[in-house]
Order: structure tokens, then sequence, then C-alpha cells
């Protein structure tokens, strides 16, 4: 069978190495893909949000199977247009891509479904939302409403940040349309999760929670980013709140979906809030999660595309897991998230216990250069966390001595 991955990051380049593993693919595309994971797969020169030059692709090809990585394809609406050509593909369509494109429909499909999540308010006047953030007082969250590329979120410690967050959002426009309307929710405390599942309208089959960390720095401080590393499975989390969030969360998501008329096929991703109340959403994504998926799937000992095909079927794909922990660290230009420079030599990364996934490079004169704010992640897959940890931090240590372009948080799953 021909398969075709869509998008062009660390999280595709994962996905692209699991699926490398499979015996039953002939040829393996990613569309449009990045130098760093060519000799895995053949990238193919069309955008991920070309939607008909996909389309015609898949035909050309004889594409046996789709898997859409990142979320502006979902939005525009892929799976509809495939599924009107005849072509198999494992992804939400658009009005089930909703509950991640936007924060207001995902909160008020909470609500209407009594699945646990913070309480909010949606907005699309500014004073207004100064108004009741003033009444609510700090800390609280402000969301922009549309897709941001996991920046759209500022977690405001004071009244003053988080009417300069309403300011910035709603008046400057930072996140464009994207924060025309606003969801202004209650801080939550306690730990995070990344909770992801395979699902196809009623049937969820859960993978291990992940734990990533999105601030630019250590200590948890800076700017939120799309990620600065994650590791797998996560120790504090129990089975037991595992059992309560497998059945309050993500199954009581595919079933509200399937009775709302948009049933939901793909990867369904809940952010959690481990609170003293028990797990809450902070998000839904409709996609795997970027550093998440790069832990993750590392210690899937399944076949993936015979779990996409099985999912896809109805079959429980009868999920197993390595014993063992998964840890990634990204490797970010200085600077990001704000403007960082571009077309630096990466470093080598040296050791048979460590990988090197690629997200924002692209191919230089005398090799891979950078091409983006989060260039690369470096993982470890050992019997425990701190083992991983160890090798991955070494590793970096000894390829970074000379190299200051670059930054890497040194408190990941620390």
């Amino acid at each position: 069978m021909n398969v075709l991955v869509v998008g062009r990051g660390g999280r595709e380049h994962s996905i692209v190495s699991k699926l490398n593993e499979s015996n039953k693919i002939d040829t393996l595309y990613i569309a449009p893909g990045n130098d760093g994971m060519s000799e895995q797969a053949t990238c193919v020169d069309i955008d991920e949000t070309d939607i008909e030059g996909l389309v015609q692709f898949a035909k050309e090809k004889n594409i046996g199977l789709t898997f859409v990585g990142p979320e502006n394809p979902l939005l525009l609406g892929i799976a509809d247009r495939f599924q009107e050509n005849g072509l198999k593909i494992f992804a939400p369509r658009k009005e089930a891509a909703m509950l991640e494109g936007s924060k207001s429909f995902a909160k008020a499909f909470m609500k209407r479904h009594q699945i646990p999540t913070a309480d909010y308010e949606t907005f699309t006047d500014a004073e207004a939302a100064k108004a009741y953030i003033k009444e609510k007082g700090a800390p609280i969250v402000i969301k922009a409403d549309g897709l941001a590329a996991g920046k759209g979120v500022v977690v405001a410690e004071t009244l003053d940040e988080a009417l300069q967050a309403i300011d910035a959002m709603m008046i400057d426009k930072t996140f464009a349309e994207a924060g025309t309307k606003i969801v202004v929710e209650e801080y939550l405390e306690g730990r995070e999760f990344s909770y992801i599942a395979f699902v196809h309208e009623n049937n969820v089959f859960p993978m291990i929670p992940a734990r990533d960390h999105k601030r630019a720095f250590d200590n948890d401080e800076g700017p939120n980013t799309g990620g600065m590393g994650s590791f797998a499975p996560v120790p504090d989390i129990s089975e037991e709140t595992l059992a309560y969030a497998t059945e309050a969360i993500l199954q009581k998501t595919a079933d509200g979906m399937v009775e709302e008329g948009r049933p939901f096929t793909g990867i369904l991703y809940a952010g959690l809030m481990m609170t003293a109340d028990g797990p809450k959403v902070i998000e839904f994504n409709t996609r795997f999660g970027d550093p998440e998926t790069q832990v993750i799937l590392p210690l899937l000992k399944n076949d993936l595309l015979q779990v996409l095909l099985d999912v896809l079927a109805g079959k429980d794909p009868q999920l197993a897991w390595e014993d063992q922990a998964c840890v990634g660290v990204v490797l970010a230009a200085n600077g990001y998230p704000g403007s960082y420079e571009k077309h630096l030599p990466l470093p080598t990364f040296e050791g048979s216990d460590v990988f090197t996934v690629y997200a924002g490079v692209t191919g230089g004169k005398g090799g891979l250069v950078s091409n983006g704010g989060r260039v690369l992640l470096v993982g470890s897959k050992q019997p425990t966390i701190e083992a991983a940890t160890q090798k991955v931090y070494q590793s970096m240590e000894t390829a970074l001595t000379n190299n200051s372009g670059f930054f890497y948080r040194k408190d990941i799953a620390k």
C-alpha cells in the first residue's frame, strides 16, 4: 500500500519514522515534509493547505491511506474532500475539527455534555471582557478563539497582564482573526498532562499519557511556545485517573460528537489539568501533539499503519506499549518564540542511545541548516525517565559546546 503523510514538522517526522517500520507500505510519501526526513519518506512539493493538489496527488499515486499531521488542513476540510473523492484518510472532517478550531465551540460542547473543564465566558467585545476580568481577578486564563499555532493562550498572573492580553488579542490583533473572539477561563491549579487517543466514531483507544513543557525557559518561565520538550509515560498520573479520563472525557467527547451529528475520526488530544477535583480539560486538539508525538510513538510496539487500518475498520487495534520511558528536548533558535535567525548549521548528536527528530530544517550547501524556531528534538528511550533524560542532555551538551545560535531548556522531565 502507498501511504501519504501531510505536514512538515517534528510531529510528522515522528509519524513517518513509525510508519517506516511497517512492512505493509510500498512507498511512503510526505507532503511537503522537510529535508531532515527525506531518507525515510519521499518528500512531495505540495503545501499542506493545498487540498486540491493533495487530492490529485493521492489519486495519481494510488494512495491507500492518508494521515494528516497539522491542524490547518483539517479546518480547511481535507478529510471531507478526500472522502468525496473516495480516498481513505485518517483525519476528522471539518465540522469535527471544530473541537480544536474554535475554543468557544469546544467549551460550549463540554458544557452540553458535562465534560469536566474550567468555568468560562466568551467575549467579542474587549471592554466587556475587561469588566469580567476585573470582577474575577487574577490569575486568570485568556485564549484566542481560533488557531494560533499553540501560542494563543495567556496565563495571566496579574490583572495588568490579563488586560494587556485582551488588548493584544482583540485590539492589536496579535493573532489576526483568531483573536476577534476570546474565551476567558478560571485558572486551574495542578499538573498538566496530555492524553491522546485513536478515535473512530464511538470507539476510543487511548495512548499512554505524556507531559510537555510549554514555556520557553527553565522553571516554566518566559512566553508560551509550541512546546520545548516532553516525556512519556507520566509517573504521577495513576491508572485510576486515566480510567476516569478515558470514560468521563475521551469517551464522552466521542459519544457527544456522534450524538450531535458530527462524528469524530482521527486523533483526539485532550490537554488535561490534574486538579484536586480530578482531571479537567484545558483544551482539545484534533491531531497529535507536538512534541508529545515524538516521545509517545517510539514506545508503541504495534505497526502504526495496522493500528490506523484497524481503527477505521471498527476493530480494537490491541495497543501495546514498551515498558520504558522516552524523553525529548527541543533545540530552538535564539529569540524563539519571537524573531530568530535562520540558516544556521545544525549540530550533530552522537550516540546510539539518542535519536533526532527534525522540525524547522532545510538542506544547505554543507548539510542541514535551521529554517524555523523549533529546529529539532533530541530524544532517548531508556528503562527510566531519569536514564533517558541523562542520555539526552549528555548528547546535547557535547554537541553544543561551541554553538551559540541555539538554546534549549535544561529542566525537561526533571
